[in-house]
């Protein structure tokens, strides 16, 4: 246990009770739609046990109890088929058990006695899933100082002699992580026939409890490290790594492609957090978002921590990227205004995409321009496939409206 003590913020402490009213009347997704997000690697029977334990929930203070409560329900089911001999069906509930164990530590924001034990109870869930797993994954942890960065390293399948896979680096925000960023079944880059190392990057993760603490730019040394480990792989292509990042990972993952040159072929970010300062998702939304990166990056008091803030800015650095780089945004997203892409995307000088969605916001989901255009996860796998491919690509702006028609313009 860190010592540290949660971080503490004067909205969150200010307006628990709003926020607790608020979690009463319109459900414990009141600020973005953790329980699809967390639940979907995991598939239609995950997202039954997800909307069963959130519609427990009454309160800020219920959350990691009732997903604690359902997890140990999944937890015994898994091991009850385990007993049984009942191997595919083990390995489902444990792969359930371990994503519902990852989201009881979300309201957790500090590295106390009951996130470190959910941890280890989501750890064993996960190598009991890999135990039954139809296909290769590996943990690794990766050197990263005098500390060390989870993850884990997904094949499309066991490799014939000789064979190598293209491989994406994937990250995530603030409050998700490794376990729930690779599919089950079905992963839309497994699929397409590459490799994923899914990382726990500084502050994310298993590394909001180990202490290994974000700083503005340090995502670059961990996707570096990792780069690092993937090119001694005998499985994977050394020269055909990419990088995807989701929500705050698309403000790590660009400042990885700033950094790494051609190492990198491909960076794609979605569900974006390009706001320089990041004022509206730390100090307009839900206080918990403030809270959690507080944690991440070692501050307790808040007024430090805002000092630290106009150190995210990516400007000054947009014009190192090099290789391609996507960017798929919610034209109304809530957390990172739209205009905020719009001018970092005019400061990138490598080949580029922006794609908008016309009414979607931070999460990407049931706007009618999602719904009925091209779906974002397709999109994104197709890109970095072609990327990887050596495929060209014309620098565009993509915008897709309410019907889903796409209207495309060059840069």
């Amino acid at each position: 246990m860190s010592g540290e003590g949660a971080p503490r913020v004067r909205r969150f402490e200010e307006q628990r009770w709003i926020l607790d009213n608020l979690i009463q009347t319109v459900g414990v997704e009141w600020d973005q739609p953790r329980v699809n997000y967390m639940s979907a690697p995991g598939g239609p029977e995950a997202l039954g046990d997800f909307r069963a334990a959130a519609a427990r929930i009454q309160k800020y203070a219920d959350v990691d109890r009732e997903f604690m409560a359902a997890a140990r329900r999944r937890q015994a089911k898994a091991e009850a088929f385990e007993a049984a001999g009942r191997s595919v069906s083990a390995r489902e509930s444990y792969f359930i058990a371990a994503l519902l164990w990852a989201t009881a530590r979300w309201p957790i924001h500090e590295a106390n006695a009951r996130l470190l034990d959910l941890e280890v109870k989501m750890n064993h869930c996960y190598a009991k899933f890999i135990q039954y797993a139809d296909r290769p994954i590996e943990r690794v942890e990766i050197p990263f100082g005098n500390q060390f960065l989870p993850g884990y390293l997904h094949l499309p399948h066991r490799p014939a002699p000789g064979e190598k896979f293209p491989c994406v680096v994937t990250s995530h925000g603030m409050d998700s992580c490794k376990e729930s960023g690779v599919f089950m079944y079905g992963d839309k880059l497994l699929e397409r026939g590459l490799a994923i190392f899914a990382l726990d990057g500084p502050g994310q993760g298993e590394c909001f409890s180990r202490r290994v603490l974000v700083t503005e730019d340090n995502h670059k040394d961990a996707v570096a490290a990792a780069l690092d480990y993937l090119e001694r792989r005998p499985e994977i292509e050394a020269k055909k790594l990419a990088y995807r990042g989701v929500s705050f990972a698309s403000y790590f993952g660009t400042v990885a492609a700033a950094a790494l040159g051609d190492r990198l072929k491909a960076c794609a970010v979605f569900a974006v957090c390009h706001e320089p300062g990041a004022g509206t998702i730390f100090n307009i939304a839900s206080p918990t978002f403030k809270m959690r990166f507080m944690y991440m990056a070692g501050f307790v008091d808040e007024e430090k921590f805002d000092k630290f803030m106009p150190k995210l800015d990516l400007r000054p650095i947009a014009h190192k990227i090099t290789c391609p780089y996507l960017a798929v945004a919610g034209g109304d997203d809530e957390l990172s205004p739209i205009e905020h892409t719009e001018n970092l995307m005019g400061l990138i000088k490598a080949p580029k995409k922006l794609v908008v969605y016309e009414g979607a916001r931070h999460a990407l989901g049931a706007a009618p321009s999602v719904m009925l255009g091209e779906n974002p996860l397709n999109l994104v796998s197709d890109w970095i496939v072609d990327r990887l491919a050596g495929k060209p690509m014309i620098s565009e702006k993509v915008y897709f409206d309410s019907t889903g028609r796409a209207t495309v313009t060059p840069y």
